[in-house]
C-alpha cells in the first residue's frame, strides 16, 4: 500500500484503468441522496418511536404503500436471483458481463425491503419472535425465513466483489479468501434461486387464499393458488428487464460503455420470451376468474369495477399496455435494436409488475366485501412516503459506491480502450517468435551497412586530421574488416 500513498486517498481505491469523475463531482451527487436518506430515517424513527399511528393505514386498511413497494422492489430485485440462475446453471456466459451489478442490486432491493418491512411491524427488538415462534400455518412464515436466508446468500455473494477493490487486493489474506469464495458461487446460485422461488410464490399466494377477499381469492393446483405461479413468473420476467434498465441508466450518467450490445440484446430476449408465458398464464387466470371463481361467491365481477378509479382500464393497462406490448418490443429484433424502443419496453415491464401488486395490494383491500361495507379510500402519510424515500436513497448511495470503487462491469475496461495510434509496427513474428538480433563479432556489434539510393553513407574516420573525399552515393562501399573485426582505416580507402 506504500506505493499508492502519493496518490489522493479517495483515488486510490479505484480499480486500475477505470476512469471515474473527480471527488468533488461524486460528493456533489451523493449529497442531495445523503439529505434523502436522513430525511427517511426521521420518519421512520417517528413510526417506531410513536407507533404507526404516524401512518394512514388502520385495522381495515393494514397494508398500505409500505408492502405494495415492498413487493415490487423483491420482484425488480429477481434480477439477481435469475441472473446467477442463468449464468451458473444453464451456462449463459454472456451475463457475466452483468452479474456483479445484479447481486448489488438485488442486495439493495432485499436489505430495503427487510428494513422496511422492520418498521411496518413495529417492536424491532422482537424480531427473532418470528424465527424462535413461528406460525407454521402462515405463509409470511415462509416468506421470512427465505427473505432472511436470500439476503445472506447476497451478502456472502457480494464479499467476493467487495474484496476485489483495489486497495483490499493488496491485503493476501483477502485474495485467499475471496479466492476460495469463488469455489462456492454454484451453490450459491443454485441456494439463492431456490429460496427465491419459493419466497416470490409465496407472496402471491399470500393473496390467493385470502377467501374473505373475493377480488384476489384464485382457484389453483394442490395447496397453491394460481397466484403462487405469476408472481414467480412475472418476477423472472422483469428481472432481466430490470438490470437491462439500470445498466442503461448507469451508463448514461457515467457517459461509459459498459456492456457490448449483444448483452443487451440477450436480456431483452430472454424477459421478452417470460413475459410473454406470463401474460398468457395471466389472461388465462383472469378469465377464468371473471367466469367462475368469483361468479361462484356470489359477485360479478362488473362490481369489482364500478368503484373509481378502479374502472376497466386498469385491467387493460395491466395486461395489454404493461405486458403484451413491452413482450412483442423485446421479441422482435427489428424493434429491440433500436436503443429508444429497447429500454422503453423495459421500463413498461417493469411498470407492468409494480401496476399488478398495487392491485393486489390497494384495491383488493379498497373494494367492499359486504353489502353494508363502505369503499375505503387511501393515502400515505409524508412519514410513509419518507421512509421508502430512505430505501430509494440507500440504494442509489450503496450502487454508487460500488461503481466506484469496484469492478462491477468486467467489460468495461475493454469497452472504453482507445487504439493508439502513431507508434511505429512491432517486428514480424516468425514462428510465433520474435526474431533474435544479429550475432556481434569480436564483442563488437557489427557495423551499419551502407546507405544506397538517395541517402548518404556514414561518414568514414578521418585519417590525418582531414576528411576524406565522400563516395558516390549511387555505389556501395564494402568496409574490410581486420583480425579484431573492426575495420582498418589504412586499407579501406585510398588517399
Amino acid at each position: 500500500m506504500a506505493k499508492n500513498l502519493g496518490k489522493p486517498f479517495a483515488k486510490s481505491f479505484i480499480a486500475r484503468g477505470l476512469k471515474r469523475c473527480s471527488t468533488r463531482q461524486f460528493q456533489l451527487w451523493i449529497a442531495p441522496w445523503l439529505a434523502l436518506l436522513f430525511f427517511g430515517l426521521y420518519s421512520a424513527g417517528l413510526c417506531l418511536v410513536k407507533g404507526l399511528n404516524q401512518t394512514n393505514m388502520d385495522n381495515r386498511f393494514a397494508f398500505g404503500l409500505w408492502i405494495f413497494l415492498d413487493l415490487t422492489v423483491i420482484a425488480l430485485g429477481a434480477g439477481a436471483f435469475f441472473t446467477g440462475f442463468l449464468l451458473y446453471i444453464l451456462k449463459f456466459k454472456e451475463l457475466h458481463a452483468v452479474i456483479n451489478s445484479a447481486v448489488v442490486i438485488g442486495l439493495v432491493c432485499y436489505s430495503g425491503a427487510v428494513a422496511v418491512l422492520a418498521v411496518d411491524v413495529g417492536q424491532p427488538l422482537r424480531f427473532w419472535f418470528t424465527f424462535w415462534y413461528p406460525n407454521m400455518h402462515s405463509m409470511l412464515t415462509e416468506v421470512t425465513f427465505c427473505i432472511t436466508c436470500y439476503l445472506t446468500v447476497l451478502c456472502i455473494e457480494y464479499l467476493p466483489i467487495l474484496l476485489r477493490n483495489r486497495r483490499l487486493r493488496e491485503v493476501p489474506a483477502f485474495l485467499v479468501f475471496e479466492f476460495e469464495l469463488h469455489k462456492l458461487v454454484y451453490v450459491l446460485a443454485g441456494v439463492g434461486t431456490f429460496l427465491s422461488f419459493f419466497h416470490q410464490g409465496s407472496l402471491g399466494g399470500l393473496y390467493g387464499v385470502l377467501r374473505g377477499r373475493p377480488f384476489a381469492f384464485r382457484e389453483g393446483f394442490l395447496a397453491w393458488p394460481s397466484t403462487f405461479f405469476l408472481f414467480i413468473l412475472s418476477a423472472a420476467a422483469v428481472g432481466p428487464s430490470f438490470i437491462l434498465l439500470t445498466t442503461w441508466l448507469v451508463e448514461k450518467i457515467s457517459g461509459k460503455r459498459l456492456v457490448r450490445p449483444q448483452v443487451f440484446q440477450l436480456l431483452a430476449r430472454i424477459s421478452g420470451l417470460l413475459l410473454s408465458v406470463y401474460v398468457l398464464a395471466k389472461t388465462v387466470d383472469t378469465l377464468i376468474w371473471l367466469n367462475r371463481t368469483s361468479p361462484a361467491r356470489g359477485f360479478l365481477a362488473s362490481q369489482y369495477y364500478d368503484w373509481k378509479p378502479f374502472g376497466t382500464w386498469i385491467l387493460f393497462a395491466e395486461i395489454v399496455l404493461f405486458g403484451m406490448i413491452p413482450a412483442l418490443i423485446l421479441l422482435m429484433p427489428r424493434l429491440r435494436t433500436h436503443t429508444a424502443w429497447l429500454v422503453s419496453a423495459a421500463a413498461m415491464a417493469c411498470c407492468g409488475v409494480a401496476l399488478n401488486r398495487f392491485v393486489l395490494t390497494i384495491q383488493t383491500l379498497a373494494l367492499p366485501t359486504l353489502s353494508f361495507d363502505p369503499f375505503l379510500s387511501y393515502m400515505p402519510s409524508w412519514q410513509e412516503t419518507g421512509t421508502f424515500v430512505a430505501v430509494v436513497a440507500f440504494g442509489v448511495l450503496v450502487y454508487s459506491f460500488s461503481f466506484r470503487y469496484l469492478p462491477l462491469f468486467p467489460e468495461e475496461r475493454e469497452q472504453n480502450a482507445r487504439p493508439v495510434t502513431g507508434l511505429p509496427a512491432a517486428p514480424p513474428r516468425v514462428g510465433g517468435r520474435v526474431p533474435a538480433a544479429p550475432p556481434r563479432l569480436g564483442g563488437q556489434a557489427p557495423a551499419m551497412p551502407p546507405r544506397v539510393g538517395s541517402r548518404a553513407p556514414a561518414a568514414p574516420p578521418r585519417v590525418g586530421g582531414e576528411a576524406p573525399a565522400a563516395p558516390p552515393r549511387e555505389v556501395p562501399v564494402a568496409l574490410p574488416r581486420g583480425a579484431s573485426g573492426a575495420s582498418s582505416p589504412s586499407s579501406a580507402f585510398e588517399r
